[in-house]
């Protein structure tokens, strides 16, 4: 007869606190270690160590506390639970199944919760499994019935989330999915379709919010991306999609900001602004360099003189955008300027630690073999390591195209600024 006594249990106190929605009103993560503090005490169960989770339980796997507490129970440093309760360890399959793994392994001796004690027994781990498994249903069940109450209410024509600017949610509970117009915003949302209407562009409307001190109710500006999401929104003349990229539309009962036809005015504008940024010319560096005085970034125009010859010469400026700082002095560099001050840069550069290298060997290596197998050329007998990088890549900035250009600085790990007429890495 074996007398020998089991081994004493060593229990970890795991609390979670729910993040979903219809949980909020559970206990609290405190409130759960307090009441089973006192079940430990009366029960004389020996805690090792306290967890605390606020992350759901609904997936698998993406709980970093739970994860950290089933790897500690498989090295043997406890071998009991203490939870408030079984859905608070899990609500999906995968978890419940490394439980029940633990308990079959002999990891795990013991599950105790408020009111319950699970081991490892058929019947109570069964029992375990339908507790856990019920939680799962009714998260399912109500995952369900929000998005058939999300629908019903589009088909209402209420809108199910928070109102676009320039629109307020009801405050009222008895009417969730009410949209009211803003009485603050709502004439300067109007006014900026007007104005892009009449041909201002995105950066114009920007610089205007700005000057006229326009904040969103949260306080803060509209970012320069939030102007062109406001632009195409279809919400403003009656109508919204949702989900986002569903193809399910719904007209609205909120009142229209503007008209259908103002709304497709601007959209013809906003199409007729990308097609010029899309045909324009491309210049090697710009988006590749920033204002070093206010972060803006840097643009490039043309300019042309008629010289005494008669011939027409060319030159091309690259200077701040202001879109950051509009009384930015950060001033314009030609673009020869800037080429020469990248020629002595690539003399102090560490072109291995930078990257340029192996992008460099990368397309000499492109190159020989273009020649060998399109040219029906025999390959060149060098290698790409045996040519002088530093001198390719000036090469590339003085008589390389725009696009070896900007691959080349687009190499770089560092920063390029301009400040003054001056450029720094």
């Amino acid at each position: 007869m074996d007398n020998t006594e089991p081994e004493p249990i060593r229990y970890c106190l795991y609390a979670r606190k729910s993040t979903e929605a219809e949980e909020r009103q559970a206990l609290s993560i405190d409130s759960q270690i307090k009441e089973m503090l006192i079940v430990a005490q009366r029960d004389d169960l020996n805690i090792v160590d306290i967890y605390r989770e606020a992350h759901s339980a609904k997936d698998c796997g993406q709980r970093p506390v739970f994860n950290k507490l089933l790897t500690e129970l498989r090295e043997g440093k406890f071998n009991g639970i203490l939870v408030w309760h079984p859905d608070r360890l899990s609500r999906n399959a995968g978890d419940l199944g490394a439980v029940v793994d633990l308990f079959d392994q002999k990891k795990l001796v013991e599950i105790r919760t408020y009111s319950q004690r699970f081991t490892n027994n058929p019947n109570e781990k069964f029992l375990l499994m339908i507790l856990i498994s019920q939680a799962k249903l009714e998260n399912d069940n109500k995952s369900v019935n929000v998005k058939r109450g999300l629908k019903t209410k589009c088909e209402m024509g209420l809108w199910p989330s928070v109102a676009p600017t320039g629109y307020l949610n009801s405050k009222n509970r008895d009417q969730k999915g009410v949209i009211f117009i803003d009485p603050q915003r709502a004439p300067v949302i109007k006014e900026m379709f007007e104005k892009v209407a009449s041909g201002w562009s995105g950066r114009k409307i920007y610089n205007w919010l700005k000057e006229i001190k326009f904040l969103t109710r949260t306080g803060k500006p509209l970012t320069f991306s939030n102007i062109y999401v406001i632009l195409n929104n279809n919400f403003y003349h009656g109508t919204f999609e949702y989900p986002k990229n569903s193809g399910r539309w719904f007209q609205g009962k909120h009142v229209p900001l503007i008209s259908k036809d103002l709304f497709d005015k601007v959209q013809r504008q906003l199409q007729l602004h990308r097609k010029v940024r899309i045909g324009g010319k491309e210049f090697a560096f710009t988006r590749l360099m920033s204002c070093g005085l206010c972060g803006s970034g840097i643009s490039a125009e043309e300019k042309f003189k008629n010289l005494s010859d008669g011939t027409v010469a060319k030159y091309i400026y690259y200077g701040c955008t202001r879109g950051r700082d509009r009384n930015c002095k950060g001033g314009y560099i030609e673009e020869r300027q800037l080429v020469a001050q990248l020629l002595e840069m690539m003399d102090k550069i560490d072109l291995d630690r930078s990257g340029v290298r192996r992008k460099l060997e990368s397309e000499i290596e492109r190159h020989k073999r273009f020649h060998s197998n399109i040219m029906g050329k025999p390959e060149e007998e060098y290698r790409a390591k045996d040519v002088d990088i530093r001198n390719y890549a000036k090469y590339v900035l003085t008589d390389g195209s725009v696009f070896e250009k900007r691959d080349l600085l687009g190499s770089l790990k560092s920063k390029i600024t301009v400040t003054n007429k001056n450029i720094h890495i």
